[in-house]
């Protein structure tokens, strides 16, 4: 049976330690801050170091390494160079957002996939997790990651934007969620092209003109933004981007 311990007792490590235990793995942690760490790669087969960017390489310089053991971390932008040291290591990166302790546990174990590098002991544990491992070259780590806070943190952004503007209107994100969800999903049926629907797609400047004529001036920066954005998915004849300008106006807009 392998022997996992995991160090860091935020959400990710908390999420992933129930995780591994529904599927029977021994696992020692989550630890806290503040313990001793010169004997954790000792006894077990995997040390997972489940703790801030910033905070990986230090600890892992506090561990006696160990041949038998592979240390790895849960940062999707950390390379291995922060596990310098240590004979055995790899990184573990769920793709998964982890808002509660409990929704991480279930969403880990739901065929979630995990960039991975290093050891090829990481592909055991995904493989324990129902999981699909997809490798990540170091040289990528930083795009990759960039695509993955994207996915989820900026598409959580937009939606504090729809919900602001909704407020104003007497209504809720809930009136919003069918229509934010049925658009991903054909973003990801369909490719991002042929899902876009709405005045972009269409080079309706009027239209976006007067979206952004009425909204509050500290909105409209990021709907320009991500007008350009959706635009940039229109071809012209060529196959080209179609963009048209589209400007803040003070006259009639809201302030």
């Amino acid at each position: 049976m392998v022997r996992v311990r995991i160090v860091g007792a935020g959400r990710a490590g908390t999420s992933l330690a129930h995780a591994l235990r529904e599927r029977t793995v021994w696992v020692d942690g989550p630890l806290a801050r503040g313990v001793d760490l010169t004997a954790a790669a000792q006894d077990v087969d995997m040390l997972i170091l489940a703790v801030s960017d910033d905070a990986i390489a230090d600890l892992a310089q506090q561990v006696t390494p160990n041949p038998a053991c592979v240390v790895m971390h849960l940062s999707g932008s950390q390379s291995l160079l922060a596990l310098r040291g240590h004979p055995r290591v790899a990184s573990l990166h769920p793709l998964v957002a982890m808002p509660t302790t409990a929704i991480g546990a279930r969403r880990l174990g739901d065929g979630a996939r995990f960039a991975i590098a290093g050891d090829d002991a990481v592909r055991d544990l995904v493989s324990v997790l129902g999981g699909i491992a997809i490798q990540i070259a170091e040289d990528d780590r930083a795009r990759y990651h960039a695509a993955a806070c994207i996915a989820a943190n900026h598409v959580v952004a937009l939606m504090g934007q729809v919900e602001r503007i909704a407020m104003t209107l007497g209504m809720g994100l809930e009136d919003f969620q069918g229509l934010s969800a049925a658009a991903l999903e054909d973003a990801v049926a369909l490719t991002p092209r042929q899902a876009l629907t709405g005045p972009a797609a269409r080079g309706d400047v009027a239209t976006l003109q007067g979206h952004v004529n009425a909204l509050d001036r500290e909105e409209r920066a990021s709907y320009l933004a991500m007008a350009e954005l959706a635009q940039r998915l229109v071809p012209k004849s060529g196959g080209e981007a179609f963009l048209v300008e589209v400007v803040p106006r003070i006259d009639g807009a809201s302030s």
